[in-house]
C-alpha cells in the first residue's frame, strides 16, 4: 500500500498544445502494471477547455464543483455540475472544460492500452464550443 500526499506532487499547467485556456492538473494516481489506472484533478478556469480526444479504454469523469460543458462527436453540448458522473466510451471523441463564466473541478480516471491514455486531436472551435448546452 502506497499513500500519497498532497506534497508529493506538484501541480501543473495543461500543455497548449492540448487545452485551450488556462487548465491545472494535479495528479492522483499513475498506477504501476499490471494496473492501467491513471486519474487527475483537472481545474479549468471559465471558458478553458480540452482539445478533441479519445481514450483507447474509456474515461470516468466526476465532477467537484462549478459548471462545465461536455460534447462527443455528433451529439449536442451538455452541461455537467457538481455530482455528475460521466462515462466516455473506449473511442469515443469528444472534449470536456468549464463553461465560459464558471471554472469546473473534475476528477478524471482512465486506463492505458499498451502505454496509450489518451489521443489528442485538433482543437475545439469557439462555434462548437459556445453552442448552447441541453438540458
Amino acid at each position: 500500500m502506497d499513500i500519497f500526499t498532497p506534497a508529493d506532487r506538484e501541480t501543473t499547467r495543461g500543455n497548449a498544445d492540448w487545452f485551450t485556456g488556462t487548465v491545472f492538473q494535479d495528479p492522483i494516481i499513475t498506477a504501476p502494471d499490471p494496473a492501467r489506472i491513471r486519474g487527475f484533478r483537472v481545474s479549468f478556469e471559465p471558458g478553458a477547455r480540452t482539445n478533441w480526444h479519445t481514450h483507447p479504454l474509456g474515461q470516468t469523469l466526476c465532477v467537484v464543483s462549478g459548471v462545465g460543458r461536455i460534447q462527443r462527436e455528433g451529439g449536442p453540448v451538455r452541461e455537467i455540475r457538481p455530482g455528475d458522473t460521466v462515462w466516455i466510451p473506449p473511442g469515443e471523441k469528444h472534449w470536456h472544460g468549464a463553461a465560459p463564466n464558471h471554472a469546473m473541478v473534475h476528477l478524471a480516471f482512465q486506463e492505458h492500452l499498451d502505454g496509450v491514455h489518451i489521443d489528442w486531436m485538433e482543437k475545439v472551435s469557439d462555434d462548437q464550443y459556445l453552442t448552447t448546452p441541453q438540458a
